[in-house]
């Protein structure tokens, strides 16, 4: 039996994720909640549970203020958010779990499950409270590692059916364990753009664009072939540098 508590300023949202976990999952016992950073991290030091379910924004503070006054985080995390655009980025830029209120029984099915199987890093934490001000790292997650990378060295990205394989200024690569259609909505707000179905690339290393053929030159040599469809966008795109 994994021994959670739950860490919510709205009494009701409390109320409601500890009945879905008496419901849905069964090998989860809530042994206590919490209102805030203050209260909460009382509750954990006294109760020392294996998983904490964790608000983001709070009335005394975030779940960060909290993570920081803890001397020890021998437990696992689900953060919980409302729905909010850039809470969510934060959270798919950082590789790190969580659910949106109002909570869906299969998302928390899936998040328990996944969290149980997994190790969490303080790194990944790290990043996420970084990524909460304007995301300039990214975890990529490989078949046996998760890397922390630098999104602004990252070259292009190309995709290898339900993998994608990504390239850096360095020269290095990395095949990650994603589809290239949800880092194509991750990074657009980040200079990237999708010039072909296989392909998407950091507008800020291209070196040249051949209209005629519709290819494009990044700044490593490589040669990247552009749709029909995107090759008026790439150009207003350029004109706009």
């Amino acid at each position: 039996m994994i021994r959670a508590i739950i860490i919510d300023d709205i009494p009701e949202a409390r109320t409601v994720l500890k009945s879905d976990l008496e419901n849905y999952c069964v090998n989860i016992e809530v042994i206590g909640e919490a209102e805030g950073v203050v209260s909460g991290a009382k509750l954990i030091n006294e109760t020392n549970p294996d998983l904490v379910f964790l608000d983001i924004q709070m009335n005394d503070g975030t779940g960060f203020d909290l993570l920081e006054i803890l001397p020890n985080k021998n437990f696992k995390l689900i953060f919980t958010t409302a729905s909010d655009e850039y809470a969510v980025k934060a959270f798919k830029f950082s590789a790190v779990d969580y659910l949106l209120k109002p909570i869906d029984p299969d998302e928390l099915m899936g998040a328990v499950s996944k969290v149980e199987q997994q190790d969490q890093t303080t790194d990944r934490i790290g990043l996420l409270k970084e990524n909460f001000n304007q995301p300039k790292r990214l975890a990529l997650n490989t078949l046996d590692k998760i890397h922390i990378v630098e999104v602004a060295e990252i070259l292009r990205c190309e995709s290898h059916i339900n993998y994608t394989m990504f390239y850096f200024l360095d020269g290095t690569k990395l095949l990650v364990t994603k589809t290239l259609k949800e880092f194509d909505k991750l990074l657009t707000d980040h200079h990237f753009i999708r010039v072909h179905q296989s392909h998407l690339i950091n507008t800020r290393f291209i070196k040249e664009f051949t209209k005629s053929d519709g290819y494009i030159f990044m700044k490593d040599g490589t040669k990247v072939p552009v749709s029909t469809r995107k090759k008026q966008v790439l150009m207003e795109m350029i004109q706009n540098f």
